[in-house]
Order: C-alpha cells, then sequence, then structure tokens
C-alpha cells in the first residue's frame, strides 16, 4: 500500500499510538464537555459512521477519522468494537488513504457468508468493506471524476484490512462531481448484492454477484423530498409494519445543508423495492412532494446515520446510529483534544398511523445497563416549576405529562440548567403541535453564529398526553416522544455542568402522570 508522503509519518506514529492507548481511555476522558455514555474518539477528528457490521460476538464501528488535528482533513476509517453497543474499545485505524485513488470516505461493511468475492476459505467467510476514495488531485485538477468506489477485505475478524488490488470497482465514468457512500447487502429476492450510493441531487442503485463487479440498475430521488443541498450516506433496509404482516423497504439519506431546523439532517423514504428499483410508496408521496420531507431527526445534531449490517435473524433489529453534529458549526465547537461523538444506537420500527407509514427510532435496550438506583418522579399536578431533586450529569428521564385539565395548551417539558443561570429547554407545544428543544441560553455560544437555536419537530401527541424519553450526557440531549413519534438530539456547551433538572409548565392542570429519573454510569 501507497500512502501520501506526508502521511506516512502520521500513519505510522497514529498506528503505534492508538495502540498503547486504546485500553486506557478511562484516564482520558475527563476533558469539559467530554461524552461519558456516548461513543467519542480518544483525540482528533471524526465525522460520519462507517462500515457498522455485526460479526462473531462484535458491533463493528468505523468511522470518519482524521488522526492529525480536531478539524477535518485527509480522511480515514477509525475503528472501535463493542459486544453490548454500549461499552466500546478502540482499535487501530483500520484504512488509510493512498496515493493512486485517494482518501477514504465514507461506506459500508459487510459478511460474505458464501464467498461470493473470493477473499475468504473454507468456513472462513470475510468481511468485505466498500468506500469512496476521493483523490483530492484529481479534485485540484478540476476533474469530475476524482471520486471513485474501491473495497477492502479482512479475514481476521477486522482487525486487518487489504485493499484489492482492482480498484476501483466502480470507476466514475460519468463524471459525477458527489459520487459517493456506498451502502450494500444482501438481497434474498434477488440473489444478488445490492448497492445505494449517493450522486450528487439523487441516489443511484447497483447489483453485483461477488462484490467485485457492479451493474448500475437504477435512480432514484431527483423528484422526491428534500433538496438544496448534497445527498450523502444513503442506506436501504426492509422493514415489518407494526401489528401487521406487511413489510416496507425504507431508504435514510441525509442532506446538507437543506434539514428542516439548518445544516444537516437525515431524511427517509418508505416503498417497494423488487431487486432493480425503489418506488416510494404511493400514500407517502404526499409527505415527499414539492421539496418536502420526513426526518428521522429534527434536532440538530444527528447527521450521516446508517444501519449495522448482518444483526442475527434471531436479534431482529434493524440498529441505526448518527454522528452527534452539524456541518454548520461542527468543526469549530469548543472542545479540547477531540472532536465529536456518535449518537446513541437506536432501534428503527416502522408504523402506518393515520398520516400514513412513519419511521420511528427508540434507544437500544442495551442502554439500561447504565441505570443506577432509580428515583420516582411523583405523579401530581405542576405549579410553575417542579424540580427533580437529585443532581446529576447524567441522566435518562421517562416522564408522561398530561394537559387535559389545563385551562389553557401551553409548552411543558423539561428544563436542564445550572447555578449560573445556564439552561436548555425541551417540551412540548399543545397549541403549536410541535416537539421543540431551546439552546439559546445553553452557555457559550460564541463559537458559531449558527449554533444558537430554537428547533422544533412537528408532532400531534394523542389525547392532550406525552412521553418524554430523554438521555442527558455531559453536552448533549437526545428525546424521545412517545416510543420515537418525534426524536430530537442536540449537542451544547454550558461553561459548567447542567446538573439541575425540573419539569415546567406554563399553565396551570397539568399534571405528572409518571415518572423515573436514573442517573447513568459512565462507558469509560
Amino acid at each position: 500500500m501507497k500512502l501520501y508522503p506526508s502521511l506516512l509519518l502520521l500513519a505510522l506514529a497514529s498506528l503505534a499510538c492508538t495502540a498503547s492507548r486504546h485500553s486506557s481511555a478511562g484516564s482520558r476522558y475527563t476533558e469539559p464537555h467530554r461524552p461519558q455514555f456516548h461513543f467519542s474518539p480518544e483525540q482528533h477528528w471524526m465525522n460520519d459512521p462507517n462500515g457498522m457490521v455485526y460479526y462473531d460476538g462484535e458491533y463493528h464501528l468505523f468511522y470518519q477519522y482524521y488522526p492529525g488535528a480536531t478539524v477535518w482533513g485527509p480522511m480515514h476509517w477509525g475503528h472501535a468494537v463493542s459486544t453490548d453497543l454500549v461499552h466500546w474499545t478502540h482499535l487501530p485505524v483500520a484504512l488509510y488513504p493512498d496515493d493512486n485513488l485517494g482518501m477514504i470516505f465514507s461506506g459500508s461493511a459487510v459478511v460474505d457468508w458464501n464467498n461470493t468475492s473470493g477473499f475468504g476459505s473454507a468456513g472462513k467467510p470475510p468481511l468485505v468493506a466498500i468506500f469512496t476514495q476521493h483523490l483530492m488531485a484529481g479534485e485540484k485538477a478540476g476533474r469530475h471524476d476524482f471520486q471513485t468506489q474501491g473495497i477492502a477485505y479482512s479475514t481476521d475478524r477486522g482487525r486487518t484490512w487489504t485493499k484489492y488490488a482492482g480498484n476501483p470497482v466502480i470507476p466514475n465514468t460519468k463524471a459525477i462531481h458527489d459520487f459517493r457512500d456506498p451502502k450494500m447487502f444482501w438481497d434474498k429476492g434477488s440473489r444478488q448484492w445490492v448497492m445505494v450510493m449517493a450522486a450528487g441531487d439523487h441516489v443511484m442503485i447497483w447489483g453485483s454477484p461477488d462484490l467485485k463487479h457492479w451493474t448500475h440498475l437504477s435512480d432514484f430521488g431527483r423528484e422526491w423530498g428534500a433538496h438544496g443541498g448534497v445527498w450523502e450516506c444513503p442506506d436501504l433496509f426492509r422493514l415489518p409494519v407494526e401489528g401487521s404482516t406487511e413489510q416496507k423497504w425504507v431508504l435514510l439519506l441525509s442532506i446538507n445543508p437543506g434539514a428542516p431546523n439548518g445544516g444537516s439532517g437525515t431524511q427517509y423514504f418508505v416503498g417497494d423495492f423488487d431487486g432493480k428499483t425503489f418506488v416510494p410508496d404511493p400514500s407517502f408521496v404526499p409527505s415527499i412532494a414539492k421539496g418536502k420531507g420526513l426526518w428521522i431527526d429534527y434536532g440538530r445534531d444527528n447527521y450521516a446515520g446508517v444501519t449495522w449490517s448482518d444483526i442475527p435473524e434471531q436479534d431482529g433489529r434493524r440498529l441505526f446510529l448518527g454522528w452527534m453534529g452539524n456541518w454548520d458549526y461542527a468543526q469549530v465547537v469548543p472542545t479540547g483534544v477531540w472532536r465529536s461523538a456518535m449518537t446513541l444506537p437506536r432501534s428503527l420500527s416502522l408504523r402506518r398511523s393515520g398520516e400514513g407509514y412513519r419511521l420511528l427510532s427508540a434507544p437500544v435496550r442495551e442502554l439500561q445497563r447504565l441505570r443506577q438506583k432509580a428515583q420516582t418522579i411523583p405523579a401530581g399536578p405542576i405549579k410553575g416549576t417542579l424540580p427533580l431533586d437529585t443532581p446529576a450529569p447524567l441522566r435518562e428521564i421517562d416522564l408522561t405529562l398530561d394537559w387535559n385539565g389545563a385551562a389553557q395548551a401551553a409548552p411543558l417539558g423539561l428544563e436542564l440548567f445550572n447555578a449560573k443561570g445556564e439552561r436548555v429547554l425541551l417540551g412540548y407545544d399543545p397549541v403549536a403541535q410541535e416537539l421543540f428543544m431551546d439552546r439559546t441560553q445553553s452557555g457559550n455560544l460564541d463559537f458559531s453564529p449558527k449554533f444558537s437555536s430554537k428547533d422544533r419537530a412537528p408532532y400531534r401527541a394523542t389525547g392532550k398526553r406525552l412521553r418524554l424519553h430523554v438521555f442527558i450526557d455531559l453536552a448533549s440531549v437526545e428525546v424521545f416522544a412517545d416510543d420515537g413519534g418525534a426524536v430530537m438530539t442536540g449537542i451544547f456547551f454550558p461553561t459548567e455542568n447542567l446538573s439541575g433538572l425540573r419539569i415546567f409548565s406554563e399553565s396551570d392542570g397539568v399534571q405528572v402522570v409518571s415518572g423515573t429519573d436514573w442517573p447513568l454510569k459512565k462507558i469509560w
């Protein structure tokens, strides 16, 4: 393998340094704002999750990584593994840039169980990764074919990777400027590998018998969904519809810019796939016509998320992870030796309501391992605010509120705060029928004029009652309303931890129906 000359020493130093440090992350993870139960790199820059695959008892997380600084640079694949989706072990960098084809952008990985690629051996299937290679010299020369798709394989449980000598497996023959982020899976119906890939303002679908030879099958998206930015990081998978025998296909698609609250976001489409073409369901079309879109998360800080491949059938879940950042400000957030974290892992499900098919996401059950002694939030009326007694910066809250007896339907929810008056509000506005998150007084806002925000997610609560399931880390909050009917993720940077928590209501007659407050353990 031939590396960029300027990166050769960096790569060797990074490999040795990571190998020596990965077992002692706990001694480092004490910096201000450092996530305590979310994945973050030990140091330097991270963005999109990549190559997520389950094999031999391990969840693999690869990610866009630059081991030379805390801002974006020549992309590598960082690597970590977990046996429970909660606790992670850092491993050495998996894939490095090279002179011939360039940096290692986003992609995916699968277990080639039947050794269709020929990279494995009897009884030992290989892991195969596919990724975009970005040749910076080609881009600087004004060419449009500087992005191609390459593959690599591993026969030692993902610890080392060999790039295929025949790369690129998909050359950029049409000179598409943004030609990237391949996500592949084995399609039982058509008995082939299928891959979805972003191509500027649409998605391309490809097929292959062996992961090395690919045929363009179809395109999707020019006329559907939100546009205005570059389409990125697609994912295509099938889900059962809750409470029925029906199954539908879901296509995830990230866009930057163009999200409903600004900057980066991930939209989704529901439809059918016949092994060649994805078509939106007719009932879903009104939600994605004329520039409209539906979003997996309406917060500012969940982007480029994709799902794990090869989750065992007996598990049955579709597991998702996103990058907890936004390109509006990700490179300037006030952190120290590292930048960025991942969202909590989530389980996706599909429900059909009166408004049509909707994709729900909920925190994975494995997160319950972090819970410490539960505190019951007493049922009863809220008069202005109701403090929750136990101060703790790491918390999980499960709270159900009812405003049926309120004289007026005014905003209600939770307030995170500290003694300096810094706060984050998250709650529901029954009149506007919106979930909201307000971080305009959350602490340090000076690093970017685009950071301070009051973000909203359209959501119609049923029966004047709302369940809020909330996870609070040192510098982030994730809110799941009514089992994931609406979701918001946001980061913030207080000058001291937001250890205080209280329930608020702007009108009398609001009741706590039930609630539990768990302090959470650190994972590092």
